[in-house]
């Protein structure tokens, strides 16, 4: 899987919607209907809809 990158402001928006904090979270893919998200010590991924 590709490194993940720091989220933008707009996107630590859209965290805090789903009740994610947006420091324990980076970017991997950002797509028009979708953002794959990993967590930076867990690893676990999530796919947040847009």
């Amino acid at each position: 899987m590709k490194q993940g990158k720091r989220p933008t402001r707009n996107q630590k928006k859209l965290f805090i919607e789903y009740g994610l904090n947006p420091a324990k979270w980076l970017i991997v893919k950002n797509q028009m209907h979708e953002m794959l998200v990993v967590h930076r010590e867990t690893g676990r991924t999530k796919t947040i809809k847009l």
